[in-house]
């Protein structure tokens, strides 16, 4: 197994920290000839959407990773690789890949000073850990997307078909079943 970091901008070293010590291998998409190496799943880290979608397109890798996402290639994202996802964003006029059918309300939680740890259900894994940075909650699922995690009535995380999205950050936390979870969709 080999998952790709898209490592434009954002907290992709600490993904790929965590899947090291998975013994996961993995690689950098940095720029367009990058996306022909062979990769089997996709992270979307958490980091600034807005920069993130400019940087993507002026690089020409959103189509490509856009096209890859809508054929199924397992994806895991986390805060801004959310919102790169959603559908629709409730409190901003952009949009970007619109893969997974969810309305997102973009720095929900406030500014920096905003931030906080917390730990909740995910799914069937338990309580997690969990940290927020500026992080958006999904507003809106469509009726065949799966909520895995929420926070004082807030979505903030779904699986839709090979989506994984989330509004927190996994990879700032030592726990690894939420990676685990991951490497199992992808399987």
């Amino acid at each position: 197994m080999r998952i790709a970091v898209v490592a434009v901008q954002g907290a992709f070293r600490e993904h790929e920290l965590r899947l090291e010590s998975l013994g996961v291998e993995w690689c950098e998409l940095r720029q367009k000839r990058d996306l022909d190496q062979v990769y089997d799943a996709l992270i979307l880290p958490g980091g600034e959407s807005t920069v993130q979608g400019k940087l993507l397109r002026e690089l020409d890798m959103f189509d490509a990773l856009k096209e890859q996402i809508q054929n199924k290639m397992p994806v895991l994202a986390t805060c801004a690789g959310l919102i790169l996802l959603a559908d629709q964003l409730s409190n901003d006029e952009r949009s970007y890949f619109r893969t997974l059918p969810v309305c997102v309300k973009r720095n929900a939680y406030g500014r920096q000073l905003g931030s906080f740890r917390t730990c909740e259900k995910f799914g069937e894994l338990g309580n997690v850990p969990m940290t927020f940075i500026r992080a958006p909650y999904i507003e809106r699922v469509a009726a065949d997307a799966n909520i895995l995690a929420q926070v004082d009535s807030h979505i903030v995380a779904v699986q839709y078909q090979n989506q994984l999205a989330l509004s927190f950050h996994p990879e700032l936390d030592a726990d690894l079943n939420i990676y685990k979870y991951f490497m199992d969709m992808i399987t």
